[in-house]
């Protein structure tokens, strides 16, 4: 301190004395001398930092908003030089990199399959997609699809109602199969890919293998034509008829050549063969036959004839399934009033993509063919499962045993409501199951009054409903664009592994994807008709 600060600092001192009580009254003149004398030397002074936000105070540098710094990624070597303690972010770095946490900016690395396999993260390869519409859901998933396609993983979309997933299966090079009244058809009693895969078993050696695979394509088909005679009915066929069926399926695999359709199943009941006649018990009366089939033979005709399901089952398939390339069931073109062969539909899909993963699993354990993991999405699962009778018990059956086949799986639903407003509340126990054996939930923007049917599946803090429920906000108007600006929670997604805290997430698109991964194609044009449209027509006419 300089000596005039410090005479300065004395004068201070002495002026204040006069308006409290003289300490110096009561010293002696040599205490006098060493206090002033003490007074007189300089202080040192040491600088202080400023804090975080700078110095509060006008005119002092106070900041309000700290900008966050720009992260650089490096490996250890790399950065050993700048930094020696350089250390994990807190997020995982195994799987398809999603975005960037919302809070510090590290890089998500996230997917049900990479989570499972390689970082031992979950105990089930299946994730369960939560939020309202127009948030980014469908958008999260095909950058899953994308990223894991990378790792070798084929993607399958078994029914999409939208369509939202074509592009980027058309993009990958994968096949799409287009079903829907005149557009394609899918023939439940083809075994697919299973024939040629028990040949091959069989001449390698592989006998019981090969009689497996044809057994579980057996039951596939069993079990189809059950399910559409179900929904047709909405109940489902007796115990003689499950039997008829069984055994009118294995005198076609047995007499028929080629492959059969349902249309040879009728014509097999009608006949009625020996082998038929003795499990439908009719005593040797032809008579007696003709009425314990009549039920059954009416509602093939049905099937057959193009009733509600119209001939979507009935003839040969159109576009066989790969089971080497990623794959699309389009069957957007099936109206949302048609539930009963919605319904239909996805079924046979369903069992379409499980039979082909089954004999692509037979083929890879006997050493024939390299190991093949699947990305099967569900998306709108919420219609699927209200679509009829069944669909809640074929998930239900999916979801328990997808780690056991080899097959990660994407289900996405708008909110809880829609998986616990079914008719039974069976099935909606077995809806709400779906959530709770999820590997991982990821949620979107969801309202408040969610929250307590969410948090009886999976436990989220109140800061993380917090946050849920802010993302589901509507948009704001940009005065200066003259449009809605983004809805504050597009993209924006929480990762939940059971009672872990969530991690936020931020989803950013390349220009790639952008492209692919459009969803309002419909709206990008304004409708043109009316008055002065017609006018514009009629002159472009004249």
């Amino acid at each position: 301190m300089s000596q005039e600060v410090a005479k300065q600092r004395n004068r201070e001192a002495r002026r204040g004395l006069s308006f409290f009580p003289n300490p110096w009254k009561n010293l002696s003149k040599a205490n006098k001398k060493r206090a002033l004398k003490a007074m007189a030397e300089p202080v040192e002074v040491k600088p202080q930092r400023p804090p975080m936000r700078g110095w509060i105070g006008r005119g002092r540098g106070q900041s309000v908003y700290v900008q966050q710094a720009d992260e650089w990624r490096g490996t250890t070597v790399q950065v050993c030089g700048m930094w020696p303690f350089a250390i994990g972010t807190g997020t995982p770095m195994v799987g398809v990199p999603l975005g960037r946490h919302i809070h510090t900016g590290a890089t998500l690395c996230c997917d049900p399959i990479s989570w499972f396999q390689r970082a031992k993260l979950i105990s089930n390869p299946s994730a369960f997609v939560l939020g309202k519409p127009g948030l980014g859901k469908s958008t999260l998933v095909r950058r899953m699809a994308t990223g894991l396609a990378g790792y070798g993983v084929m993607p399958l979309v078994l029914g999409d109602l939208k369509p939202d997933y074509v592009d980027l299966i058309e993009a990958m090079g994968g096949q799409i199969i287009t079903l829907g009244r005149g557009r394609g058809y899918l023939n439940v009693l083809d075994p697919g890919e299973a024939t040629e895969a028990a040949e091959r078993l069989r001449a390698s050696g592989h006998e019981k293998e090969a009689a497996q695979v044809m057994a579980d394509a057996h039951g596939r088909r069993h079990t189809m034509v059950s399910a559409l005679l179900t929904i047709l009915r909405s109940a489902p066929p007796t115990d003689r008829e499950e039997t008829i069926i069984d055994r009118s399926l294995k005198w076609l695999d047995a007499h028929h050549e080629g492959v059969p359709v349902l249309g040879d199943l009728l014509r097999v009941i009608q006949d009625g063969p020996e082998e038929v006649r003795a499990v439908a018990l009719d005593r040797g009366d032809d008579n007696r036959y003709k009425a314990i089939t009549e039920s059954l033979e009416a509602s093939l005709i049905g099937l057959v004839g193009g009733g509600r399901l119209g001939e979507t089952f009935s003839r040969q398939t159109t576009n066989p399934m790969r089971r080497d390339a990623p794959v699309v069931y389009d069957v957007s073109a099936i109206d949302d009033s048609e539930m009963d062969l919605q319904a239909a539909t996805l079924l046979a899909c369903w069992s379409a993509g499980f039979g082909t993963v089954n004999v692509a699993n037979a083929l890879a354990d006997a050493g024939l063919e390299p190991r093949r993991h699947y990305f099967v999405i569900l998306d709108e699962l919420w219609r699927a499962l209200r679509a009829g009778r069944g669909m809640v018990d074929r998930v239900d059956a999916l979801t328990r045993l997808n780690r056991q086949r080899g097959v990660g799986m994407a289900m996405i639903s708008h909110t809880m409501s829609d998986l616990l407003a079914l008719a039974s509340e069976e099935d909606r126990m077995k809806a709400r199951g779906f959530v709770e054996r999820s590997g991982m939930v990821i949620c979107g923007g969801l309202p408040s009054a969610e929250m307590p049917q969410l948090t009886a599946a999976v436990p989220f803090s109140e800061a993380e409903q917090g946050l849920l429920i802010g993302w589901q906000d509507p948009p704001a108007w940009d005065p200066a664009a003259g449009q809605e600006a983004d809805p504050p929670g597009r993209g924006k997604f929480l990762v939940k592994v059971g009672g872990r805290p969530g991690i936020p997430v931020n989803v950013q698109l390349t220009d790639v994807e952008k492209s692919i991964n459009d969803t309002n194609k419909l709206w990008h044009e304004r409708s043109r008709v009316g008055r002065r449209a017609l006018h514009v027509v009629e002159e472009a006419e004249a």
